[in-house]
């Protein structure tokens, strides 16, 4: 049976914060590469009653109306067993190498403040047995050299796909099953045979497709056969890329709630921010003082794209 792998990112156009990018391994049948069907029975998606199953699906939808942290809450930590871990080690359980200490250089992390809200731990126990899981969380510092290095930010993107679906083949078992990636359209590009060139340098890259609706190419030559499918809108037509939306959106809020708490004791009456262009510009004219104050530069706070 196929392994199924969900990419896609959050907070790729604020200038507050990290940027969050995920990957999540789902074994999965031939006939059901979704996988909505064959996981009916343990989860259920945004407008079915809530029956005790995971609730998973696009991360703007779970993430809205009523309690729409919560829900996001809880479908990330019952789909990846979380039972209230701390921030660092969830970085040390599925962070690429060198996350977490990336994570510590920042002024606002906490290593052993527990993850997430006052309602966890959750005594549910994990419903849904998935493969490896990776995260890419670039804080403001990498994401600012990358782009000055490059000239555009879609970069920071393309080195985060490059090294997630890497580890993510290296860590998967070496039954020979197919690995099929499906990804978000990243920045709406329509061109990825590259970045794939560079995740797999020692396998044959073939191209299939390269249109706005879709991308995808085909790997061969590793000991197992690779495809890598690009679709816009993809976290809502696949489980894999709508745990992986879901678990970036949780992180993204996580560190977006620590971050506006951190300004918060330095400045007085500070409203929090989700770090989008418009009000960021606000939050950092209101820490500006406490920021020279505290000695931290604004390269470690401002991301410059």
């Amino acid at each position: 049976m196929p392994w199924t792998v969900g990419i896609d990112e959050a907070g790729y156009g604020p200038n507050l914060g990290p940027l969050l990018q995920a990957a999540v391994a789902v074994r999965l049948p031939e006939e059901d590469l979704a996988g909505w069907d064959t996981l009916r029975s343990a989860i259920r998606r945004c407008g079915e009653k809530a029956d005790g199953r995971v609730l998973v699906d696009d991360s703007k939808k779970v993430h809205s109306g009523k309690n729409g942290f919560t829900k996001l809450e809880t479908g990330v930590c019952r789909w990846f067993g979380l039972v209230s871990p701390t921030l660092a080690e969830l970085l040390d359980r599925i962070g690429l190498p060198d996350i977490r200490s990336e994570a510590e250089a920042e002024a606002w992390f906490q290593p052993d403040e527990p993850l997430g809200s006052s309602k966890l731990p959750l005594k549910a126990p994990p419903t849904v047995v998935i493969g490896p899981t990776r995260v890419n969380m670039v804080q403001p510092p990498r994401f600012n050299r990358i782009v000055a290095e490059s000239e555009t930010k879609a970069t920071v993107l393309g080195e985060g796909l490059v090294k997630l679906m890497a580890a993510l083949v290296e860590e998967l078992p070496s039954d020979g099953e197919t690995v099929r990636f499906y990804c978000d359209k990243q920045g709406g590009r329509a061109y990825y045979a590259s970045l794939i060139e560079a995740a797999f340098p020692t396998g044959i890259v073939n191209t299939d497709i390269e249109k706005p609706e879709e991308s995808r190419y085909r790997v061969e030559g590793l000991g197992r056969r690779i495809v890598i499918t690009f679709r816009p809108r993809s976290d809502g037509e696949s489980v894999a890329v709508a745990a992986a939306s879901m678990l970036c959106k949780y992180l993204r809020e996580v560190s977006m709630m620590r971050l506006s708490a951190f300004w918060a004791t330095h400045v007085l009456a500070l409203r929090p921010t989700a770090g989008y262009p418009v009000d960021a510009k606000r939050f950092l004219t209101e820490i500006e003082p406490a920021m020279t104050r505290l000695g931290i530069s604004m390269n470690a706070v401002w991301r410059i794209k």
